[in-house]
């Protein structure tokens, strides 16, 4: 009897994904939904509306935790 192989976690990469939500975003970066709005209101961060769906680009909240992080050192 032959044993059927099934793809472990570690056989299987997982996509970086692209875009999150707002509430992904949130949790991501640690911040509240309402500061969420208050950057992206301000241009901090940047936005891509698909209907009525925001979704915000990882490289964005990547680019502002290093821009961030590089004015408080």
């Amino acid at each position: 009897m032959n044993a059927i192989a099934f793809p472990t976690a570690e056989a299987t990469p997982v996509a970086k994904p692209i875009t999150v939500r707002v509430p992904e975003a949130c949790r991501l970066i640690g911040i509240k939904r309402s500061k969420l709005y208050e950057l992206i209101e301000d241009g901090s961060i940047p936005i891509i509306k698909v209907g009525a769906m925001t979704l915000i680009r990882v490289s964005a909240l990547e680019a502002f935790i290093d821009a961030a992080e590089a004015r408080t050192v």
